[in-house]
């Protein structure tokens, strides 16, 4: 089994090394192809995943390679990961939009919108030129966004399933909580890609008990302190929001908050120059501690289960995935996607049905998934026109006057990523 990995000299990427090395029954990797442009990164990183290997007895070779043709000819799978324009982009994504009194954010808002601009064009042309070499490979995406990004790849006929970490990352908490183990987890997860909820917790399977009351009840403060959202809210709602949500329950909050201290993206900037020179040391051999204060908790563990059940090695049957709604929620077309449970087998991702879902949650996803319509729109076909159309649905900006003021920072601050531009 051969799987190439797009973005492969990210900091990200001994997380997934780590986790193929200690899943190697479920996903019996024979090569593996690490991909990126960055020849300085690609050759850390590399080297310490070959360590990994090494130290856990892995039997597969690892390459590197700058080539992006060579690197996914004949792949069974493709793991997408890339972060176009660097941390250099996130930070203006973080940072601009704050200049408007709007949330500045790298996978929603304008700043997430400036990210898909980016991103969708690069993904796809990469998309096709795995088709050309391996027209039956599985494209597996976690860059960001996720939703538009898998919408993009599934509308051009590619074989594709986006993945998130934020619904493992709740099991593995929850099944903390509870002491149990987290494939004893179900969650009845909801929404769009970072915007979800988890309407029920469950214990054996997607018919067992919901508890999730008992842990509202017996651990309602921790979940809230993690969510940064007050108990008494979480309480009222009597779901757990993900913490993106925060975004837009308590957007005023946050804008305050984002213009008091470093973007997100400084700190990782300063956290990925500390990993790189870790990265470099011949001594090491495992992922390092930092790392997990990086982001993409279990990221590995998902696409390891991911990956296994869409090539037929193993994997859980049920998996929280993004795909096509077909139907799964009534009140969106059938072509959105949605992150929800799903089986995932050989043939891709077949949404669970869901539970009937509350106005409340209901009416924030249709206007979302308005905006990711516009904005895929604008990905696509671009013009200034559409950019603003796009702003103007989002349901964090809304106004004309902060649509246009965002449309021309968007462009100003983007315009050597956007042909159109």
């Amino acid at each position: 089994m051969k799987l190439a990995v797009v973005g492969g000299g990210s900091t990200y990427t001994p997380e997934l090394i780590d986790g193929f090395a200690r899943l190697r029954d479920t996903l019996p990797i024979e090569e593996l192809v690490l991909v990126d442009p960055a020849a300085d990164r690609l050759e850390l990183v590399g080297g310490l995943a070959r360590r990994i290997f090494a130290k856990q007895s892995h039997p597969g070779r690892i390459v590197t390679t700058s080539d992006l043709d060579a690197g996914v000819a004949d792949a069974d799978a493709v793991l997408l990961q890339l972060r176009v324009g660097g941390q250099a982009a996130r930070k203006q994504d973080e940072t601009w939009p704050l200049e408007c009194g709007c949330i500045g954010q790298e996978t929603t808002g304008a700043g997430g919108l400036a990210k898909a601009l980016r991103t969708v064009p690069v993904v796809l042309d990469i998309a096709e030129r795995v088709r050309r070499t391996n027209p039956n490979a599985w494209i597996i995406d976690f860059t960001n966004p996720v939703g538009i990004v898998t919408r993009a790849l599934l509308q051009a006929g590619h074989k594709a399933v986006g993945l998130c970490n934020v619904a493992i990352g709740f099991q593995r908490k929850f099944a903390r909580l509870l002491d149990v183990t987290p494939g004893e987890v179900h969650l009845d997860h909801v929404g769009l890609n970072h915007l979800t909820w988890e309407l029920g917790v469950r214990l054996g399977g997607p018919d067992g008990e919901n508890v999730l009351p008992k842990l509202l009840a017996e651990h309602g403060d921790a979940i809230a302190g993690d969510l940064r959202m007050p108990r008494a809210i979480v309480d009222r709602l009597g779901v757990v929001p993900s913490y993106y949500l925060r975004y837009f329950y308590a957007h005023d909050e946050v804008v305050r908050e984002l213009g008091t201290k470093p973007s997100r993206a400084a700190e990782v900037a300063a956290m990925e120059k500390e990993l790189l020179a870790m990265y470099g040391d011949p001594a090491l051999d495992e992922k390092p501690a930092l790392l997990a204060k990086r982001g993409g908790a279990f990221y590995s563990e998902a696409a390891v289960d991911l990956a296994s059940s869409l090539l037929g090695s193993g994997g859980t049957p049920v998996q929280v995935v993004n795909t096509y709604n077909r139907g799964t929620l009534p009140f969106l077309p059938d072509d959105a996607v949605i992150e929800v449970q799903a089986r995932v087998d050989g043939t891709g991702a077949t949404p669970l049905a869901v539970p009937e879902l509350d106005p409340l949650y209901a009416g924030l996803i249709a206007n979302v998934t308005a905006y990711e319509d516009l904005a895929l729109e604008a990905a696509l076909r671009g013009g200034r026109d559409r950019v603003f159309k796009a702003l103007l649905a989002h349901p964090l900006i809304g106004q004309f006057e902060y649509a246009e003021a965002l449309t021309d920072k968007l462009i100003a601050h983007n315009r050597e990523h956007l042909a159109w531009a």
